[in-house]
């Protein structure tokens, strides 16, 4: 999104210690200059309450805040500091680094757009105080143009290590949520999505298949053509389920060893047409020096089997244990027990 909010969290703290910070030092630094009129008193100790009150608001609670506040934050700090200097007259260094605040606020939370206009009120701003109170054109020119490239620079140095910052939070992301060997889904990433899905059945009133997946006799792949080989094959059936699962919402996953689930958003007839198309894909498979493994499948749907997610595991793992008993290679549907009478 164009204005988009990166960490309301952060941004709520640098924002509160801000305005909490600024009500004083502005009030003490305005009462520091001598002569200044009542309207002007008035005017800043008006601000400063505002500032004062409105930091411990967005300390406390900033889920109240509605979240354009966020994103006009820097324009506020950009006002505010431009204001304090205007009223001082003073057009010192020191003063110009308060624009620091909206720059480095705006650059961490706020998006690349709003970066761009932050910079844009910071230079127009500054100029606006400089031009005027500097004793020449020149002098004022030299220390706006100074200050705006300080300024990007500094704009352009946050931006860069957020990007990098992003990209490792998307590799740690990745890594936690995908299994290291096969790069489908783990088992904690299918926890979540399988809760997910539940809640868009009971939502929707649509079905949700799970279909479970074992490898059949997996230990002895590995006991004849070596652990590399058994990678190989793991490997061989998550392609084949990804090949298969390509439905929004669909989920393939690797719960651990050699059992795989595959979360559709479909009946019982679509699972059984999905099982088929695995076991036709996988088929097709040549690298394997034993050949494509054989695959015991069991499935489960919700609502026809089970209410819950932990109703619709163990029902698909019913069916799987079902297709075992029964000579493996071959699918199962969990068939509910008949009511008591």
């Amino acid at each position: 999104m164009a204005y988009q909010l990166r960490d309301q969290h952060g941004a709520s703290r640098a924002v509160a210690y801000l305005m909490m910070t600024a009500a004083p030092f502005i009030f003490i630094t305005f009462l520091m200059v001598p002569g200044q009129p009542v309207s002007h008193l008035v005017a800043v100790s008006v601000t400063c309450v505002v500032l004062a009150v409105g930091g411990v608001f967005a300390r406390l609670r900033p889920d109240r805040m509605p979240r354009w506040f966020w994103v006009i934050a820097p324009f506020f700090a950009i006002m505010v500091v431009t204001g304090m200097n205007l009223v001082t007259e003073d057009a010192s260094t020191g003063a110009q680094l308060f624009y620091l605040w909206p720059v480095l606020y705006s650059a961490n939370f706020l998006s690349r757009r709003v970066v761009y206009l932050t910079m844009a009120g910071v230079s127009v701003t500054e100029a606006s105080v400089v031009f005027p109170l500097l004793p020449t054109i020149g002098d004022a020119a030299s220390d706006w143009v100074s200050m705006t490239v300080a300024m990007t620079l500094i704009a352009i140095i946050v931006l860069s290590l957020r990007d990098r910052a992003d990209r490792l939070r998307d590799v740690l992301e990745t890594q936690a949520l995908a299994d290291a060997l096969t790069g489908v889904a783990n088992r904690r990433s299918f926890d979540v999505e399988l809760a997910r899905a539940v809640a868009w059945s009971r939502s929707t009133g649509e079905p949700v298949a799970l279909i479970t997946i074992d490898v059949d006799h997996f230990k002895g792949i590995n006991d004849t053509w070596g652990h590399a080989v058994g990678d190989q094959a793991l490997q061989a059936v998550a392609t084949s389920l990804e090949q298969v699962a390509q439905g929004d919402g669909d989920v393939v996953a690797r719960l651990g060893g050699d059992e795989f689930v595959m979360l559709l958003r479909t009946g019982d007839e679509g699972a059984r047409r999905a099982a088929d198309d695995v076991r036709a894909v996988l088929a097709r498979v040549a690298s394997l020096p034993g050949g494509p493994p054989g695959l015991s499948i069991g499935i489960a749907v919700l609502p026809d089997h089970a209410g819950t997610p932990e109703e619709l595991m163990g029902a698909s793992d019913a069916a799987l244990y079902e297709a075992k008993l029964h000579g493996r290679g071959r699918t199962e549907s969990h068939l509910r027990e008949p009511a008591v009478p």
